[in-house]
């Protein structure tokens, strides 16, 4: 075992031992594995919402963007920068509505603010779909950083299966609170080791960081800009639109949010975490290093630019401490992923559907739908060739088709109901899925569409498809008495 292999696997070992402590003193109930009795303060929840955040996609997915596309990388700063502003205004209106009716999932909050537990279980459906994407890409990842961290020593294959059964056990043995403590030690060593690598390579490599930025203009005048067509203006303006909207509606920043102590917290919390922001231009730095020093990356290999360069530049024993931090970004979303997504289903689609199941049984079931999970979501990282940018906006686009319901269900006065409600979420996810799965752009489906129009994100096309579908059924089902399901009277209230 060389030097690299020995600390990435020393940091796993700490990562499950810190995970099952968790559970220690405290009774494992649904509401305490999901959201941690509702008692965790601005420390904690900081270290959630950033761990959540910033992901694998922090560490390969920017230095890749930075060395395969340049300019258009930047949207990564962009939306991650405005988010908290959305953040700070709409989560606290959300933490209160949860608190006063003892929420622990997302679909909970639909099926409560529309009194449909049916519209729960789409909720629920969407976003556990949205997340399956979304833990392939911290799979991936994590493959990918093991494997190259190692020297090749441990297959990708075997590296996913690794990082699977540690996050399982955890996940279901303390839930959100092993989350919450894997989430300190992944934070500070990606501060740490983010910043030096950030600063040391372009010195190293080039004598600074402007020299850098010179040669890379030297060599391609038009690689820092946006280009006219395809990765153009319109579609950095709508994909940074889509993921700022987005963001808000992950389920699992949901459950965080519900975590919080008090609206407080959350506020203080959207005050800092933007500075957590600064931390990806020291990745973007590494990525545009690697560009002269690791050239010829094409396709999906650029994500390999970060740690290609790194092994080029440092001894095995600090390889292995940048491998153990990007392990940790993996490990820490994808157990919310997976304690979110299990939750979800437990709580509201098995329960809707069996609602004699005790409160016991669901937090149970909830549990075991973890490796089932789990598994799924191993078979599709092995049957899959998206990069990691491109697994991130496809589940993006998708979760973004909640928000339209979420935010117009804020105000005291709510028009939309609960059939435009789904109309609206469905015709979105519909849209998203066709032009996903066929390939299509605006370009391709209306060829005569001027460019501007032609680049937009179809994340944020289907959000128009959403909007104006919820609009028309509200209207025409405001006074209706056509129910979206036969549960109304029966509606949760929790």
């Amino acid at each position: 075992m060389n030097a690299s292999l020995f600390v990435i696997f020393g940091f796993l070992l700490l990562v499950i031992y810190l995970g099952i402590r968790a559970k220690k003193g405290k009774d494992m109930d649904l509401e305490q594995w999901t959201v941690g009795g509702r008692g965790f303060g601005t420390i904690f929840v900081f270290l959630l919402m950033a761990g959540e955040s910033y992901t694998t996609f922090t560490f390969l997915g920017a230095s890749s963007w930075a060395y395969g596309k340049g300019g258009p990388a930047l949207y990564i700063i962009a939306y991650l920068s405005l988010i908290y502003c959305l953040f700070y205004w709409f989560y606290p209106s959300v933490w209160k509505y949860a608190k006063e009716h003892k929420l622990v999932s997302q679909s909970d909050f639909f099926a409560s603010k529309y009194k449909s537990p049916y519209l729960g279980v789409l909720a629920a459906l969407i976003g556990v779909i949205s997340m399956i994407p979304y833990i392939v890409l911290q799979l991936k990842g994590l493959g990918i950083i093991v494997s190259e961290a190692s020297y090749g020593l441990i297959s990708p294959t075997v590296a996913i299966w690794i990082g699977v059964v540690a996050v399982t056990a955890y996940v279901m043995i303390s839930g959100i609170h092993g989350s919450a403590w894997t989430a300190v030690i992944k934070d500070i060593m990606i501060f740490g080791i983010v910043i030096f690598i950030g600063i040391y390579i372009p010195f190293h490599y080039y004598g600074g960081i402007e020299p850098m930025f010179r040669e890379i203009q030297a060599a391609n005048p038009d690689f820092l800009t946006l280009p006219d067509q395809g990765l153009g203006i319109s579609w950095f303006v709508s994909t940074v639109i889509m993921t700022c909207v987005g963001a808000l509606m992950w389920p699992h920043l949901f459950v965080a949010t519900y975590s919080a102590s008090s609206a407080k917290a959350i506020r203080q919390n959207a005050i800092i975490t933007p500075l957590y922001t600064i931390m990806l231009l020291f990745i973007f730095f590494v990525g545009f290093a690697a560009i002269g020093q690791v050239p010829g990356l094409t396709g999906t290999d650029t994500d390999l630019a970060l740690l290609r360069l790194s092994m080029q530049t440092f001894d095995p024993w600090f390889v292995g401490m940048i491998g153990a931090a990007g392990l940790l970004t993996a490990l820490v979303p994808g157990s919310m992923l997976l304690m979110t997504a299990s939750a979800t289903l437990a709580k509201n689609v098995y329960k809707v559907f069996t609602p004699s199941a005790t409160d016991k049984q669901v937090s149970s079931f909830a549990k075991a739908l973890v490796p089932i999970i789990s598994l799924i979501c191993v078979y599709f990282t092995f049957n899959g060739g998206n990069s990691i940018v491109t697994l991130l906006l496809m589940a993006y686009s998708f979760v973004t088709q909640l928000f339209p319901a979420v935010v117009l269900s804020l105000p005291k006065h709510n028009f939309v109901t609960k059939q435009g409600a789904a109309a609206g979420m469905l015709s979105g996810v519909i849209t998203v899925a066709y032009m996903t799965l066929t390939n299509a752009t605006i370009g391709t489906l209306f060829s005569s569409l001027p460019q501007v129009l032609k680049d937009l994100n179809i994340g944020i096309v289907a959000l128009i498809v959403n909007v104006f579908f919820m609009v028309i059924v509200s209207l025409f089902t405001k006074n209706s008495l056509i129910p979206f399901d036969v549960k109304d009277s029966q509606a949760t209230k929790s």
